[in-house]
């Protein structure tokens, strides 16, 4: 399984850690990203996720690719939601399973620099005050 995923609901991360549990790995390694309930000194109610998910998801898949290409791993999973999340929700999962673990934590650390970097999808976040903003997730 080497798939980015845009999901618009909860998904079940043990479910695709189990996918990338093969005989020839030795280590695994996950990231995950939540919404916090403050972001540069304001507090956040919630988090709406936008994105343009036909080249979110040809995007992901790419960095999925070099991923692979540039780290001896065996397989990688990403997932990115969409939708209102509230505090404390997984809005970003990855799983990288390897047969050692530097090679697992280098892929999942460099899988989510990249979609930080070049994944279009933008952040509509909700403050406590009833205000909102947009903040970018990357940079093009």
């Amino acid at each position: 399984m080497n798939d980015f995923i845009m999901a618009d609901a909860p998904v079940d991360t043990s479910a695709l850690r189990r996918a990338l549990l093969v005989p020839q790995a030795g280590g695994f390694c996950s990231f995950e990203g939540w919404v916090r309930q403050t972001n540069e000194g304001r507090a956040v109610s919630g988090i709406d996720y936008n994105a343009f998910v036909p080249l979110a998801l040809t995007e992901g898949q790419t960095i999925l690719q070099e991923a692979k290409q540039r780290f001896e791993i065996c397989r990688a999973t990403a997932i990115h939601r969409t939708g209102y999340l509230s505090i404390g929700e997984t809005a970003v999962w990855i799983g990288v399973s390897a047969a050692h673990r530097d090679a697992a934590f280098d892929a999942c650390r460099y899988i989510i620099d990249e979609i930080k970097q070049r994944v279009p999808i933008w952040k509509h976040e909700h403050y406590a005050t009833g205000e909102t903003g947009w903040v970018p997730c990357h940079t093009l």
